[in-house]
């Protein structure tokens, strides 16, 4: 195990940063004498772990690039230059370094730092990310535009291997190689966790068969031979340079343009400074590769980075978890769909699961150990990975695409153009629908509903209990055409039995209370609040599971008994449930009132679930507020 990162700094007392502390922003850390860097590191390293062991967040793609990003900022005039971070989640080191030291402690907190960088925190977060694979398009479009001003400015674009996965990556590559004198720099920094099994392992061993005395050799006779015969060299050049091609990393990013430089150790702080340094004075697009390790100075997250990619607090010295355990008896959505996908494969034999890079986060790593044959996990390509779930179910499968409901809005064209007009049987289980709290705008599921209800042939669900999250699941998989589930990312109780059988007729609500004047209308996890509401108010109560087709039998009926429909969901309230409702009272001509209660029409801040709630007018005092209002305008 790697060396405990309280022992990595000799002597130096628990809390004590005495360079750290010296840094304000970048221009104190370009007056440190450069032997002193490595030593920077060392605390910069100290102080991110002990800060996210206390407020949780995103930990090993930091402490992978802590190099990186000091020699960056020690030689870039920032923010006069532009540094893009693709992601984000490795951009704790940046916003320690430039003046927010002291603001850690409220990380990814309410009216706290973003875990991510956002333009309008500071000067030096010069693009607001949270998804992957923009950071190479953006800053090309800034180095486009600096030439277009005649500003002298260098562009960086620093982007993780996983993020070369996504296509919007080659599509800015393959843009930024016929632009020969447009200044953009691109970091690819191969953390071993997509590319480099591929161009690092096996670089290095061709590499040492290219470079070696039999290769040498029989290339030098070769030529001997050849070189009289001007046809067969030719050819002989192109068949060597083709097969240079297909085992060293950089002739693909020459290839689309670029000049190629590495692959070096990203922990390296003079190498990278040395490297960096000239590579400000070559004009031109170029690509350097660093190879670093993410979790780099702490065991636990070298040995695990998955653990701890994002984690809450734990403990320094055992890497465990120091948030109180959950309940015996509840779990979370996620974890309701692991047990359902692993027990439905069992009964199904053409379930397959395809999911865009989100193992861990989709509850899918048991399936992956059962099911290897029949999980697919494509990295980051949600687009991607929805049109491969089309070319499974035109031949005969049952594709599951198990993805956050922030990363679908990445496949819309698919959804609509790939699958919903060929009404093909794909089934989507849509993870973190509606708040998701710390992450912040950048991860808010708020927009499913309304970009899905538009789309026909769809089948929309919303659960609000894990016995409709079970049977809403057989619904979908039972459906001949396009289904969509969504879930939060909340807690529901653990049942004795899994349920991979019975299923809900489509569009059949759940008639919950019967009372006077107003029903509340329900849609996925807001049934408890509304519970308490209905029970203070004397309101009718449905669960209405359907967003489409909507029970309209049940509205029907209630829309005769009713003065007011009062709707609840945790999706916009521009175009989502509640507006599928009052569509309905409109085209029926009912007597009816609707209110509509949502998301507001903004991005949520970061914070608790039940923060935003509050933020939205969806916690119960906001609730009664409103009800008592709109009872004395019935009454």
């Amino acid at each position: 195990m790697p060396q405990a990162i309280t022992d990595s700094i000799p002597n130096m007392p628990d809390n004590h940063f005495p360079l750290l502390n010296s840094i304000h922003d970048p221009s104190d850390l370009r007056t440190l004498d450069a032997e002193k860097l490595p030593q920077l590191a060392q605390e910069l390293r100290k102080f991110i772990l002990e800060s996210v062991s206390s407020t949780g967040g995103h930990l090993s793609s930091g402490l992978g690039a802590i190099e990186l990003t000091i020699a960056l900022h020690y030689l870039f005039n920032t923010p006069d230059d532009r540094l893009v971070w693709d992601v984000g989640h490795q951009c704790y080191p940046h916003k320690i370094l430039t003046g927010r030291k002291e603001q850690m402690a409220g990380l990814r907190q309410k009216g706290g730092l973003s875990g991510f960088p956002k333009t309008s925190e500071s000067e030096y977060d010069h693009f607001g990310v949270g998804h992957s694979s923009t950071s190479i398009g953006a800053a090309l479009g800034m180095a486009i535009a600096a030439k277009a001003q005649n500003i002298n400015r260098q562009v960086v674009a620093i982007i993780g291997d996983g993020g070369m996965t996504a296509g919007m990556a080659f599509e800015a590559l393959n843009h930024a190689g016929t632009l020969e004198n447009t200044n953009l720099l691109v970091i690819l920094n191969d953390n071993n966790m997509s590319i480099s099994p591929n161009v690092g392992g096996m670089s290095k061993y061709l590499s040492r068969i290219l470079s070696g005395s039999i290769y040498s050799h029989m290339r030098a006779s070769s030529k001997k031979v050849l070189s009289q015969i001007p046809s067969a060299w030719e050819l002989a050049k192109r068949a060597e340079e083709h097969l240079k091609g297909m085992v060293v990393p950089g002739t693909l990013f020459e290839e689309l343009g670029l000049s190629y430089y590495g692959p070096i150790d990203g922990h390296d702080i003079p190498g990278l400074i040395k490297i960096l340094s000239n590579l400000q004075k070559i004009d031109g697009p170029r690509l350097l590769h660093i190879v670093t390790r993410k979790g780099k100075g702490y065991g636990p997250a070298e040995d695990d980075s998955c653990k701890f990619h994002g984690t809450g607090p734990f403990d320094i010295v055992t890497g465990k978890s120091t948030a109180a355990p959950p309940s015996n008896d509840i779990q979370t959505f996620t974890q309701a769909f692991s047990s359902w996908v692993v027990q439905k494969a069992e009964q199904e034999s053409k379930l397959h699961v395809i999911t865009p890079a989100m193992r861990e986060g989709s509850g899918l790593v048991k399936f992956s150990q059962q099911y290897p044959e029949r999980f697919h996990d494509v990295g980051i390509a949600e687009q991607h990975a929805v049109t491969l779930s089309a070319g499974m179910a035109i031949d005969g499968l049952k594709p599951i695409v198990a993805i956050y409901s922030t990363f679908l809005q990445r496949a819309y064209d698919q959804l609509i153009h790939d699958v919903a007009i060929q009404k093909l049987n794909i089934m989507f289980a849509v993870d973190r629908a509606g708040i998701v709290g710390a992450d912040g705008a950048t991860h808010t599921g708020n927009f499913d509903i309304s970009f899905c209800r538009a789309i026909p042939e769809m089948l929309i669900m919303t659960p609000a209990n894990t016995e409709d999250m079970y049977a809403l699941l057989n619904t979908a998989f039972e459906y001949n055409g396009p289904t969509l589930v969504r879930y939060p990312r909340d807690n529901c109780l653990i049942t004795d039995q899994v349920n991979t059988t019975a299923s809900i007729p489509i569009a059949q609500s759940e008639l919950l209370r019967s009372g006077k004047k107003v029903a509340i209308l329900t849609f996925g996890p807001l049934l408890d609040v509304a519970n308490e509401l209905a029970d203070k108010f004397d309101c009718s109560l449905v669960n209405m599971r359907f967003v489409k087709p909507l029970d309209t039998d049940q509205l029907f009926s209630l829309a005769k008994t009713h003065d007011a429909f009062f709707t609840l969901e945790d999706n916009a309230e521009i175009g989502g449930a509640g507006s599928a409702v009052s569509e309905y009272i409109c085209q029926q001509n009912l007597n009816v009132r609707c209110h509509a209660n949502g998301l507001k029409d903004s991005f949520p801040s970061q914070g608790t679930r039940a923060q935003i709630l509050q933020q939205n007018q969806l916690d119960f005092d906001s609730l009664n507020e409103k009800l008592e209002s709109l009872f004395s305008i019935i009454q």
